[in-house]
């Protein structure tokens, strides 16, 4: 067998603080993050939003050393997946595709075609599948493979989820119960599973596996990990107006509080690696929560990292991959492109969620109108001498 290619695909993040912007005008570039009737108005929005969140995102990465670690973890991932893939008898390189920051997905794909390799595994650092995460890189991909005649002769397959994976499993269950046992009594501390959000509309219209394979992933974990604590799912990251999934982290912890909980053990069960999402918004932002609802010991389960049941779970999901019938990007799921971000309601008159909803649309359409008639210099208020 020649050499193969492992595409590993990630969020990305900002290396330094000058970075913070760009990056979040990438983030909210994408459809499959913000999703609007009129695709004119997806980079004037994404160009809106990122210079309205710009400093507040910016006070957040100082607080974690000021830039993410994402890229560097990433990198030594990548590296032990090499090693470990060699070790297996199998010669690949591993490349990188950040999907918002450097290294792009783009830039991975001209190395891919520069280094003359023919097959590919594309590998997703998300173990659930989500049309936002996932699904957003398999667009960019599948657009370059349909737009690049030198593609064709590139064979790939993809691994859509791999939540299941029973070393994956075992290194989560590792890793939790090497926090449980730091806990005066471990089998009496509160499981906390926090996973990232997705609207509900995803799952609802587009039939998003996201909450599935979470809910699954989580009672799995459990399963191997053997013990008879209780636990809690929760969704984490919310933006925008509109219903995410719940039950929504902060407000799950007021609960947990609420009951009499004391003792807590936090998994970050959509991350297999530390940044902005573990280091600063749990660590940081839902410790103060926990400990203002009455949780005195709040501990944090590390992400997966480097851990070597992790790599190892990795590199074998990569080898039975090229075993396998290839999964093409014609067998993972797509977004409608009639998705609406917003859900529906039966129109009422009065101050109702659908009035609140409409009204927020308007207003939002009629701001960036405004914004780019002042940066264009013209339009119909500058004619009637408004502006």
């Amino acid at each position: 067998m020649g050499r193969i290619g492992v595409l590993l695909l990630n969020l990305g993040g900002p290396d330094k603080i000058e970075d913070v912007r760009p990056f979040l005008y990438n983030l909210f570039s994408d459809p499959e993050i913000i999703r609007l009737p009129v695709k004119a108005l997806q980079k004037p929005l994404a160009w809106l939003i990122s210079t309205l969140r710009a400093k507040t995102s910016q006070e957040n990465y100082l607080e974690i050393g000021g830039g993410s670690p994402l890229r560097e973890i990433t990198e030594a991932q990548a590296k032990a997946l090499q090693d470990k893939l060699k070790e297996m008898g199998q010669d690949a390189k591993i490349y990188i595709g950040m999907r918002y920051w450097h290294p792009f997905t783009e830039e991975a794909i001209a190395q891919i075609k520069n280094d003359g390799i023919k097959e590919v595994v594309v590998l997703p650092l998300y173990p659930q599948f989500s049309i936002s995460t996932s699904g957003s890189s398999f667009r960019v991909l599948e657009e370059m493979w349909s737009e690049d005649p030198s593609l064709k002769d590139v064979d790939y397959t993809l691994v859509p989820s791999w939540y299941d994976n029973p070393g994956y499993l075992r290194s989560m269950a590792d890793l939790i119960g090497q926090e449980l046992d730091k806990f005066p009594n471990p089998h009496q501390a509160h499981i906390f599973f926090s996973a990232h959000g997705v609207p509900v509309s995803y799952v609802e219209e587009a039939g998003d596996p996201y909450k599935e394979q979470i809910e699954e992933c989580t009672r799995l974990i459990m399963e191997t990990l053997g013990r008879t604590n209780h636990y809690t799912l929760a969704y984490q990251s919310k933006v925008g107006p509109v219903e995410w999934l719940q039950p929504y982290t902060d407000d799950a912890l007021k609960e947990l509080g609420a009951k009499g909980i004391k003792d807590l053990a936090v998994v970050p069960i959509s991350f297999v690696s530390e940044h902005i999402e573990t280091l600063q918004e749990i660590d940081i932002e839902y410790r103060e929560v926990a400990e203002k609802a009455g949780i005195e010991n709040f501990h944090r389960v590390p992400a997966l990292n480097v851990h070597p049941n992790f790599i190892d779970s990795l590199a074998h999901i990569v080898v039975d991959s090229l075993d396998d019938r290839p999964c093409s990007f014609a067998d993972v799921i797509h977004p409608k492109k009639n998705m609406k971000m917003y859900p529906q309601e039966k129109w009422q008159w009065g101050l109702t969620t659908a009035a609140e909803v409409w009204n927020g649309r308007l207003a939002m359409l009629g701001f960036i109108g405004l914004l780019v008639e002042l940066l264009s210099g013209s339009g119909p208020l500058h004619m009637v001498g408004i502006l």
